[in-house]
C-alpha cells in the first residue's frame, strides 16, 4: 500500500472519534434545552402556547452561555469530521487517479461524506440540531464499517474504466443517499420524539424537513439511474440487465416516488409519511449492502 494511504488510514479513526464526540455534545445540548414560553407538550406538537398555562422559568444566563458554547463545539466537531473524510477521499483520488468509488470501502467512506454534507447543510440552513441524534449514528456506523473493509488499491475492473461516468454516476448516488439519510433522520425523530420527554422538537417541522429532503433525493436518484443505464450500455452492451443492484435501485426510486405521490396527491402527513421515508432509506441500505449476498454484475462494489 502506498505510504500516503498508510497515513490516510489514521484519518478514519480520527473522523469516527470526532463524529462520536459531536453526537455526545448534541445529545447533551438537546437533553438540557428548554422551550421558552411553551409547555413541554406544546413544544412537541408545535402548537400555539396556551395563555392559561404558566410560562416556564427563564433559563439562567450562565447555562444559556454554556449551551451556546457547547453547540459551537458540536457543530465544529461535525465539520472537522467532514473535513477529515474529505482529506481521506482526496488522498485516495491522488493515489489512484480516479474518483474514490471503486469498491465497498471507498463507497462507504463516500457515503459518510454525503451524509455529513447533507446534515451540515440542514443544520446551517434550518438550525435543526435534533437531526444529529438520528443522522450522526448512521455516519459513525458506516465509518466503522469502512474501517473493517480492505482499504488496498487494486486496478479498476474493466466495467469501471470510465472515469467520467464513474464519477458522475456514483457522485449523484452519494448526494442522493446523503439527502435520504436526512429524511430518514427526520422520520425517526418524528416517531420517537413524543416518547422522549427530554427531546424537545417541533413535529411539524420534522415532517416538513423529511419531505423537503425527499424532494431532493428523488431527482438525484433519477439522474443516478439514468447515468447508470448509460454506463451499463457502454460497459455491458445493455441499458438494463435486472442485476440485483439495478433492481434494488429501481425499487428504491419507486418508494420515494410513491412517497411524493402520497404526500402531494393524497395529503399524507405524520406517521404514515415517516414510515415511508424509513422504508425508503432501508431500501437504499439494501441496494448498497445487497450485492454482498446476491452478487451480480455489481459484485465489485
Amino acid at each position: 500500500m502506498p505510504d500516503p494511504l498508510r497515513l490516510a488510514e489514521f484519518i478514519l479513526p480520527a473522523a469516527l472519534i470526532v463524529t462520536v464526540i459531536a453526537l455526545i455534545a448534541d445529545i447533551v445540548i438537546l437533553s438540557t434545552r428548554r422551550a421558552p414560553a411553551r409547555t413541554r407538550e406544546q413544544a412537541l406538537v408545535g402548537g400555539p402556547a396556551d395563555a392559561a398555562s404558566p410560562a416556564p422559568a427563564p433559563r439562567p444566563a450562565k447555562k444559556s452561555g454554556q449551551s451556546g458554547g457547547l453547540a459551537a463545539y458540536a457543530t465544529g466537531f461535525t465539520a472537522i469530521a467532514f473535513l477529515l473524510i474529505t482529506v481521506y477521499l482526496g488522498v485516495r483520488m491522488i493515489v489512484t487517479g480516479h474518483g474514490p468509488f471503486a469498491n465497498q470501502h471507498e463507497f462507504a467512506v463516500s457515503f459518510v461524506w454525503g451524509i455529513l454534507l447533507a446534515y451540515l447543510f440542514v443544520e446551517w440552513k434550518l438550525k435543526l440540531r435534533a437531526l444529529s441524534v438520528a443522522v450522526l449514528p448512521v455516519a459513525a456506523c458506516l465509518t466503522l464499517y469502512a474501517m473493517r473493509l480492505d482499504a488496498g488499491v487494486e486496478p479498476l475492473v474493466p466495467a469501471l474504466q470510465n472515469n467520467l461516468l464513474l464519477t458522475l454516476h456514483v457522485g449523484f448516488a452519494i448526494l442522493a443517499y446523503g439527502a435520504a439519510c436526512v429524511s430518514f433522520g427526520a422520520a425517526v425523530l418524528y416517531l420517537v420524539a413524543p416518547k422522549l420527554r427530554r427531546l424537545k422538537v417541533n413535529l411539524e417541522r420534522l415532517d416538513e424537513v423529511g419531505y423537503k429532503a425527499a424532494v431532493v433525493t428523488f431527482p438525484l436518484l433519477t439522474i443516478m439511474i439514468l447515468l447508470g443505464a448509460l454506463w451499463a450500455d457502454t460497459a455491458w452492451g445493455s441499458y438494463w440487465s435486472w442485476d440485483p443492484k439495478e433492481t434494488a435501485a429501481l425499487v428504491t426510486w419507486l418508494i420515494y416516488g410513491a412517497f411524493l405521490h402520497a404526500r402531494v396527491v393524497r395529503g399524507w402527513r405524520g406517521r404514515k409519511s415517516a414510515w415511508l421515508l424509513i422504508i425508503g432509506f432501508a431500501a437504499i441500505l439494501f441496494a448498497y449492502f445487497g450485492n454482498n449476498f446476491f452478487g451480480g454484475l455489481h459484485s465489485y462494489a
